[in-house]
């Protein structure tokens, strides 16, 4: 009964996460007016309106204009629900459970608003940052690092909640710091930008919940991740002749030969990096306590 009652509520806060999802980024109010039609501005009636459910006996049409609806909702809700009982199954009915659900909840506005506009909201970053120490100094991350400084540089024990904070900061401080190092050397070497400020602050925020170690381990895996399914997608685009009217125009102007101008035309396509570093946020949460318990050779590494 715990993980069902677990898996509706994250279903229908996975509801709301959409409405944050869409409106945050068109400034548009997250309470006012209610849900409608993304297409048709029609009010949606509460019986259409059961997460999951209601775009399913829908047929993912809207019932007023008959146009379709994005999967996108159904999805996100449901993933919602199903990493809120993986958070049951990982840390119990604890606090440490409050504390990754509500970091599980900005993470997931995150990524999926990176991805669909690339863009990594302020008003859900900045607010982030601080609820992360906050939550650190109740639940503080599984680090030590602060524990060691306090003793190291004053000979004494920090408090609990002194120590949370200041793993938080260490977290915020590395990850920000070194994705916004990175993002000056690439623009140094390319004369572009490879990154935004967006991801600087995401990682503020996700260090603030994770502390170092979590924060290491996120850019890791995030960025592991993104240049795998980068290359897949640069590999795809290429060999399903993206563009490739354009990259034959260009070369008959003696600019290259087709299929290098094809590929260099691919290999400019852009993935969002928020989008992966929160992917790699929540492996780190969930993943690593299975982990870990599993292969004991990893505890010292993830804790």
């Amino acid at each position: 009964m715990v993980i069902i009652f677990f898996f509706l509520l994250g279903i229908v806060i996975g509801s709301f996460l959409n409405v944050c999802i869409t409106r945050i980024p068109e400034e548009i109010s997250i309470v006012s007016p209610g849900s409608h039609c993304p297409r048709c501005k029609t009010p949606i009636k509460p019986y259409d309106n059961v997460p999951v459910f209601a775009w399913l006996w829908l047929g993912g049409k809207c019932r007023a204009c008959g146009q379709p609806i994005s999967p996108m909702y159904p999805i996100i809700e449901m993933s919602t629900g199903l990493l809120f009982v993986g958070a049951l199954l990982d840390f119990g009915v604890t606090q440490a459970t409050v504390k990754w659900l509500f970091f599980t909840c900005l993470v997931i506005v995150l990524t999926v608003t990176d991805l669909r506009v690339r863009l990594l909201p302020d008003v859900i970053t900045w607010p982030g940052f601080a609820a992360g120490l906050l939550f650190s100094a109740v639940v503080p991350p599984n680090d030590g690092f602060a524990r060691f400084l306090g003793y190291r540089l004053f000979q004494a024990r920090l408090p609990g909640y002194a120590a949370g904070i200041l793993d938080g900061l260490l977290g915020a401080a590395f990850g920000s710091f070194l994705l916004f190092g990175l993002a000056k050397a690439y623009k140094a070497a390319r004369g572009r930008e490879g990154m935004g400020m967006g991801d600087v602050k995401m990682m503020a925020m996700v260090g603030a919940f994770l502390g170092l170690r979590g924060t290491f381990l996120t850019i890791l895996v995030g960025s592991l991740l993104g240049s795998l399914v980068g290359l897949a997608v640069v590999l795809a685009l290429y060999a399903g002749g993206w563009k490739s009217g354009l990259a034959k125009r260009a070369s008959t102007r003696g600019l290259g030969t087709e299929n290098g101008l094809r590929w260099a035309i691919a290999s400019q396509y852009q993935l969002p990096l928020g989008t992966f570093l929160g992917i790699g946020g929540l492996l780190i949460v969930y993943a690593t306590p299975v982990v870990a318990a599993r292969w004991a050779i990893f505890r010292g590494i993830i804790g």
